[in-house]
């Protein structure tokens, strides 16, 4: 509409001053112009001038004015003697214009030149108009173009979006509006519903999905998606296995202990027609299967510490019956003191600083099978340890087991090949257990912690499992687990819990 608008004022503009000109310049019209100056009766004779202008140019209305504006002859013989505002326009000084004007309520185009006598004086104004056609007629007049853009957006617009329809349908592999909600609202049922928890991340490292049985099993409250994986709370353990990186691009099926559980998480690369786009992880609380196979390697243990003393008296029963044979009775007698004592200062040395029974136990039945591994295992004389609560006990003795059998493990060659076990309970409870061996490597000291994770040669069964379980007990005890190198080689663990709880 305006460009419609525009084009009419240009144009009519130009074609109204070409009129109004061409008017003034009749010979006829300058003359009688001239001569109503003695006799103003003589300007009605111009009236078929200004019908002759209208009907050449199709004009609405065409005047001759007085230099005051007053009408002198119109192609509307009612308009004659009637004053005209001139406004803006610049005829009356001797110049064409063309501007806007209301005529007789009727917003009109009017085109005005002066009318010159031979020395230049302004006689009149010659001035042409044509009012702006309707809405209706702006629409008919650019109707030819307005169909031939409107047929060209038409096609325009269904080229686009067939074109847009084949490519979304190429992504979404054919399928419906309907088809794709109903899938949408599957996938969330889904993956809300199963208990394993699933969490995926993208090369950004931020979640772009979490389940409820994620959320739950890495306690993570608040909304998560769209975040970075390092800053809604996760275990760091379970954040350096999410974030992206070169390791997380291959698969991997390990168990962490975090601070709370024990998860086994089986990580896989996510791509989408052939880009790898993220990671999408899956995991499962595995803290009661640790805590069964905590129990078994305790048991284990205890049997290869049955084992152990079963062999080293059957050796001594050995020493006796050939003593017996020989007949060297007094040998026996010594043989059978010294066994005696030595049982009784080793048993002695323990219960003097560790009043609980089952902690003193497992030391003194630890003490003969580290030696017979070629370990020597002490106590620290500033030990000391009063009877626990049963609970307490039961955990005490899971922390010191796996501790003491990583560092005879680890001793067994070493010179010398000694672990020195240390407990105090006067200011919180305190574990400390330091063996000869090779150490622990820097770069592993965190992730020795999870489970499959171990610097010792592989063994059959339940590889890695020990300080993954003394990791999760110490946390269930709000405390802390160290490790650190020993001055002249080894490593030293210790396990801090916050208070003790006495029997």
């Amino acid at each position: 509409m305006a460009q419609s608008e525009g084009e009419f004022r240009d144009v009519r503009g130009q074609r109204m001053i070409a009129v109004a000109e061409n008017m003034a310049s009749t010979p006829i019209v300058r003359e009688r112009t001239e001569q109503t100056r003695a006799d103003p009766f003589l300007a009605r004779t111009l009236a078929p001038e200004v019908d002759r202008a209208v009907a050449l140019s199709g004009a609405s209305l065409a005047e001759i004015l007085g230099p005051d504006g007053t009408v002198r002859a119109s192609s509307d013989p009612s308009r004659v003697g009637a004053r005209v505002d001139l406004g803006a326009t610049r005829a009356d000084e001797g110049r064409a214009w063309f501007g806007d004007t209301d005529i007789d309520g009727t917003h009109s185009l009017v085109g005005q030149v002066p009318i010159l006598s031979t020395d230049g004086e302004v006689l009149a104004i010659a001035s042409v108009s044509e009012a702006y056609p309707s809405v209706w007629g702006l629409l008919s007049g650019a109707g030819e173009s307005l169909l031939v853009y409107l047929g060209l957006g038409a096609a325009l617009g269904l080229l686009a979006s067939w074109l847009l329809s084949r490519r979304i349908k190429r992504q979404t592999g054919g399928l419906e509006v309907a088809e794709i909600a109903s899938l949408a609202d599957h996938r969330e049922a889904l993956l809300h519903s199963i208990r394993e928890g699933v969490i995926a991340v993208n090369g950004s490292g931020e979640i772009t999905l979490l389940n409820d049985g994620a959320q739950e099993l890495l306690d993570v409250t608040g909304p998560a998606v769209g975040r970075p994986v390092d800053s809604v709370g996760i275990d760091p353990a379970v954040v350096s296995l999410l974030t992206p990186g070169q390791e997380s691009e291959s698969a991997m099926d390990t168990v962490i202990a975090t601070r709370t559980r024990v998860l086994a998480l089986s990580r896989r690369p996510a791509t989408s027609q052939g880009r790898r786009i993220g990671t999408v992880t899956t995991m499962r609380d595995s803290t009661e299967l640790a805590a069964l196979q905590g129990q078994l390697s305790s048991h284990k243990s205890v049997t290869d510490t049955l084992r152990a003393q079963a062999h080293e008296f059957a050796n001594q029963l050995h020493t006796i019956s050939g003593l017996v044979q020989l007949g060297e009775f007094d040998a026996v007698r010594d043989l059978v003191g010294t066994l005696t004592r030595r049982r009784a200062e080793i048993s002695d040395a323990v219960t003097q600083r560790i009043s609980d029974p089952a902690v003193a136990a497992l030391l003194i039945a630890k003490t003969s099978l580290a030696a017979e591994s070629g370990v020597a295992l002490d106590l620290d004389p500033a030990s000391h340890l009063a009877a626990l609560d049963p609970a307490l006990a039961t955990d005490v003795i899971t922390l010191l087991g796996n501790l003491i059998d990583n560092a005879v493990d680890v001793s067994v060659g070493s010179t010398p090949a000694r672990v020195t076990v240390g407990i105090d309970d006067r200011d919180g409870l305190s574990i400390l257990v330091s063996d000869t061996g090779p150490g622990v490597p820097e770069h592993l000291r965190e992730a020795i912690f999870s489970r499959g994770v171990t610097s010792k040669p592989d063994v059959p069964g339940g590889r890695g499992i020990g300080l993954a379980l003394v990791r999760l007990v110490t946390a269930q005890h709000g405390g802390t687990v160290e490790v650190a190198d020993v001055p002249g080689g080894g490593a030293r663990f210790e396990v801090r819990l916050k208070a003790a709880t006495h029997a």
